[in-house]
């Protein structure tokens, strides 16, 4: 259980509900956005004593029960509500990311040869990839293994990506939190205490506690070679672990898919050449 996280996800979230959602009369002297303490607790069947010593951090570790509770009067999402359980000491949470990658998915990556693919850790580590990411982003290999981070990439100076940056930088912290690691794993406390000095959009982003599991994103990067593709970013869980396999594709007959189906034949070909001077492949893991 961390009792410090549980506290302040449990008020973030209640600041963000309003009491008409609640089925509550607004009423006139709200001094506090969203619910008040008192009536999260009416409202999930605790005392409100309890209720406060859970928000400051003193409270013992509630129940599943408990935590269902407050999880439906806090109209918490499916990923909240997981992230709720973990950080309230009712599921377990794994330590360590995890660099080592099971040899079947390494023949899973293999077998991918028409799409891009990458495997990463939840820490956004790329762990390893295929001959068509390569094709699209260089060779990860050819950068230090510390800069092989989809995290640093995005809040380390300007993407390549064309559009959308700030939404793909708010949905990789929200997964990044939702992994419930934070801080009780050395390698997710390292990147967040790392970032937030760095980048203030990671702090901002990283204070704002949201929570979302990244499953399905569309991304549009520009490739010096076969120009701007709209990719379609699948992040799927790999069985036994905790890594994840990103897999880049585009819908049949589109102009990105036809610019997939060219990187694949340069690749093939092994004609891809340096590329013009000054100039990186598209950067979208």
């Amino acid at each position: 259980m961390n009792k410090d996280e549980l506290g302040s996800f449990l008020r973030s979230r209640r600041e963000r509900v309003r009491p008409e959602e609640a089925g509550l009369a607004p009423g006139r002297r709200r001094q506090t956005p969203g619910l008040r303490r008192e009536e999260v607790a009416l409202l999930a069947g605790i005392s409100v004593d309890y209720y406060i010593r859970l928000e400051q951090g003193r409270g013992p570790q509630p129940s599943a029960q408990v935590l269902a509770a407050l999880s439906r009067t806090l109209r918490l999402t499916g990923d909240e509500h997981d992230y709720l359980l973990r950080i309230g000491g009712q599921a377990p949470v794994r330590t360590g990311s995890a660099a080592e990658v099971p040899e079947h998915a390494r023949r899973l990556l293999d077998r991918l040869e028409e799409f891009p693919a990458v495997i990463v850790n939840v820490c956004w580590d790329l762990l390893a990839w295929n001959r068509m990411l390569v094709a699209l982003i260089g060779d990860p290999a050819a950068r230090p293994p510390r800069r092989r981070n989809t995290l640093r990439w995005l809040f380390g100076g300007a993407p390549a990506l064309l559009s959308d940056h700030a939404d793909h930088a708010r949905q990789a912290v929200a997964d990044l939190r939702a992994s419930g690691r934070y801080p009780d794993d050395p390698d997710v406390r390292q990147i967040v205490d790392e970032l937030t000095a760095a980048s203030p959009l990671f702090a901002e982003l990283w204070a704002a506690q949201d929570i979302e599991v990244q499953r399905t994103v569309t991304k549009r990067a520009m490739h010096p070679l076969v120009g701007v593709m709209e990719l379609d970013c699948d992040v799927l869980p790999l069985p036994g672990g905790d890594h994840r396999i990103v897999l880049y594709t585009a819908a049949p007959g589109t102009p990105s898919h036809r610019a997939l189906q060219r990187l694949r034949a340069l690749s093939d070909s092994r004609s891809m050449g340096p590329l013009p001077e000054g100039r990186e492949r598209a950067r979208v893991p």
